[in-house]
């Protein structure tokens, strides 16, 4: 008992000291914190580290709120400009600045030097109109950016110079012509960007190729519908690319992509730019693509080959494997053939062959996100000589083609303009021809010709000829004589009656006749 009694006195007496130190840590952090500067003003809603000074016409930030705050929230109040003197105290604590929906037209260097903390800022939904100058410069803890709904037509790459821990960016529904490429390249890149909504802007086009450089990482954040671009099979094969790899800014918004197709000078067709290939675009255009964001590789035979598996979680944890065309596993540290992994998920072919062309599979593998993830990778090796043997042979192929046509319409040329013209040969032979037969007509005629009538002229126009053919009769009396008539007469009359005219053939047919010419009445 007596141990009992003295056991709970002092267990009480330790928690009566421990409720005096906490005691005195609240006293500490109120005399602190609730000094005449931190107080709570009138019109803002104050709790704990949280401050509320919406909709109440405030053009500047009170000066007598708590210092040690952690969260201000500003909107739908009449604020214009951002300068120096707009945060008239120091808040070291302040993480999170909302001040949307105002009437923000311009910052000014040093706006933000009062709160250097800031991981949340949110200027949504003001008059913003360029981002020239690094104004956000201080700020080198922020994370989240929030710039939607402004009117911002122009962003320097000076502007966000300095956010180098900035993870998402948000800048839909502006008037951005151009997409910012420096966010991503440059001098003054974002290494950490994950995010980027430039949704609803007015950009017509993408520089796919530049973009092809960029990691997967920060790829699969970007969101790019409803913007007007022109319809473009490279722009297409890059949302095919993107959408096959399953990013969440093409698969979440697959509806929302469209494109522009000129149908005339003055109008516009829109045309939904993921569904049912509208485009009609080639499979090498979607090759290229793909081989531009390095998801296809082409080697010759002994090159040496690095594949980078470009992995969406490609952080410290992550663990990577390779799995080859014929299911080998290919780990890091461990030489296989002419394989090897690193441990940053890149695979090196030392001497590649044509047996190792084919679909290779990396794995990235992060246990304490417990998340994963397969990308597939072509390589095609392909043999030069072999190459350049088969591409010598179509040459010749093509040249003997060639020669071959340019031969033949040679000799047929020859044939239409060198060969001397028939015609005239022609023309004299038929005149020899009618001469013998008009004087061979004048020869079996006994009788002069007689003129017949001018209707009857034009009306006669050729020869008439009768072919005599033998009679066989087969009797005995004429001993295999051939009777050519019945009658035993043989009647050959000439019907040859051409109808003749006074001309040069009469006269010549004169001197060929046994009758005398005798000139008509």
């Amino acid at each position: 008992m007596s141990l009992n009694w003295w056991t709970i006195p002092t267990q009480l007496r330790v928690f009566k000291v421990n409720c005096k130190g906490l005691a005195c840590l609240l006293v500490f952090t109120v005399g602190i914190c609730g000094s005449t500067l931190g107080m709570c003003p009138t019109a803002c809603i104050c709790a704990s580290d949280i401050v509320s000074c919406t909709n109440k016409n405030l053009s500047r930030v009170p000066g007598n709120l708590y210092k040690c705050m952690k969260r201000l929230d500003l909107s739908y109040n009449k604020i214009g400009f951002l300068e120096p003197e707009w945060v008239p105290v120091l808040f070291e604590k302040l993480n999170a600045l909302i001040i949307n929906h105002n009437s923000i037209s311009s910052i000014t260097i040093g706006s933000f030097s009062t709160t250097p903390n800031l991981k949340y800022l949110d200027l949504s939904s003001n008059s913003l109109k360029t981002l020239g100058s690094p104004v956000f410069q201080e700020l080198k803890a922020l994370e989240v950016l929030l710039l939607y709904n402004n009117q911002i037509t122009q962003i320097e790459p000076l502007a966000f110079g300095g956010l180098y821990k900035l993870q998402k960016l948000y800048l839909s529904y502006n008037l951005l012509s151009h997409f910012p490429l420096d966010l991503y390249t440059g001098k003054y890149k974002l290494t950490d960007l994950v995010l980027l909504d430039i949704s609803f802007n007015h950009i017509q086009s993408m520089p796919v190729q530049r973009l092809s450089s960029v990691p997967a990482k920060q790829l699969s954040g970007i969101y790019l519908h409803g913007n007007p671009f022109h319809c473009d099979c490279v722009l297409y094969s890059m949302l095919i690319f993107w959408y096959q790899r399953h990013f969440s800014s093409v698969v979440d918004f697959i509806n929302e992509y469209s494109c522009l197709l000129q149908s005339d000078l003055r109008s516009y067709n829109k045309l939904p730019l993921l569904h049912d290939n509208f485009l009609n675009c080639s499979e090498s255009t979607v090759n290229s693509s793909f081989q531009a964001f390095g998801f296809i590789h082409d080697a010759q035979v002994g090159d040496r080959l690095i594949v980078h598996c470009d992995s969406r979680i490609s952080d410290a944890g992550t663990h990577f494997v390779w799995v080859s065309p014929d299911n080998r596993l290919l780990e890091p540290d461990r030489e296989t053939d002419n394989f090897k992994v690193f441990q940053n998920g890149s695979l090196e072919i030392t001497d590649a062959q044509l047996e190792d062309s084919g679909l290779y599979s990396c794995i990235a593998i992060n246990k304490k996100r417990l998340l994963n993830e397969t990308i597939e990778v072509r390589i095609n090796v392909s043999n030069f000589t072999l190459n350049r043997s088969h591409a010598h042979e179509a040459f010749n192929t093509a040249f003997t083609t060639l020669a071959a046509c340019v031969a033949s319409i040679v000799l047929v040329l020859l044939y239409l303009y060198l060969t001397p013209c028939p015609c005239q040969c022609k023309s004299k032979r038929r005149k020899r021809k009618l001469n013998q037969s008009n004087a061979h007509s004048s020869i079996l005629n006994s009788t002069p010709p007689q003129e017949q009538p001018a209707d009857e002229k034009k009306a006669s126009t050729g020869k008439r000829v009768v072919f005599l053919e033998p009679v066989h009769e087969p009797k005995h009396s004429q001993n295999g004589k051939v009777k050519l008539f019945p009658n035993e007469n043989v009647i050959a009359e000439s019907i040859l009656k051409t109808t003749r005219t006074k001309s040069d053939s009469d006269s010549v047919n004169s001197v060929f006749s046994d009758t005398p010419f005798m000139p008509s009445a």
